[in-house]
């Protein structure tokens, strides 16, 4: 069984969602949080004013942050060093397997990943929703939603939780095709 899933989080500049303009990694080692991360990105693109009012980020706020590839050699032993772990997780693994390919960065072929929203679904059938803001909600874990560094911490403590209610991440993991 794994002991190390790296929960992470994105948030995009527009609508196309191909881009990202902050991450957040929270990493969970044996049924702990042992590390944060947080980062805004410049996109290298627009902003969508319905993303700078979801998210809060504009473009002047991302001016001198690290591009994608630049974070990417900060990030990358972290992304590869356990299971990726994410709320709604084809959605985040799509965006980082999106910026790879736009920035031709070769990394693995296929990742292991896990989404909390599906294990939520299993842990606590009796939600109406499994939304992040929901499940935080009623689980009573801290949650700024769409700020990615709050949005992985959040994920992070579900996956904690379920672990604690007995669930094994295990059965729950797939291959991402990147």
């Amino acid at each position: 069984m794994p002991e190390r899933y790296i929960a992470f989080d994105v948030e995009t500049p527009n609508l196309r969602n191909d881009r990202i303009s902050a991450i957040g990694i929270t990493v969970v080692e044996d049924g702990r949080i042992a590390e944060e991360f947080y980062s805004l990105v410049d996109p290298q693109t627009f902003f969508s004013s319905f993303n700078i009012g979801l998210t809060g980020i504009t473009p002047d706020m991302v001016k001198g942050a690290p591009t994608f590839p630049e974070l990417w050699e900060q990030i990358e032993a972290t992304m590869g060093s356990g299971v990726l772990v994410a709320h709604n997780a084809k959605f985040d693994m799509g965006l980082l397997s999106k910026c790879l390919r736009a920035y031709d960065i070769l990394w693995q072929t296929d990742a292991p990943y896990a989404c909390t929203c599906t294990m939520g679904r299993r842990c606590y059938p009796q939600l109406a929703d499994h939304k992040l803001n929901t499940m935080c909600a009623y689980l009573g874990i801290s949650l700024d939603h769409h700020r990615a560094d709050s949005d992985s911490t959040a994920c992070a403590r579900l996956l904690i939780d379920y672990m604690e209610h007995g669930f094994s991440p295990e059965s729950f993991i797939r291959s991402y095709k990147l």
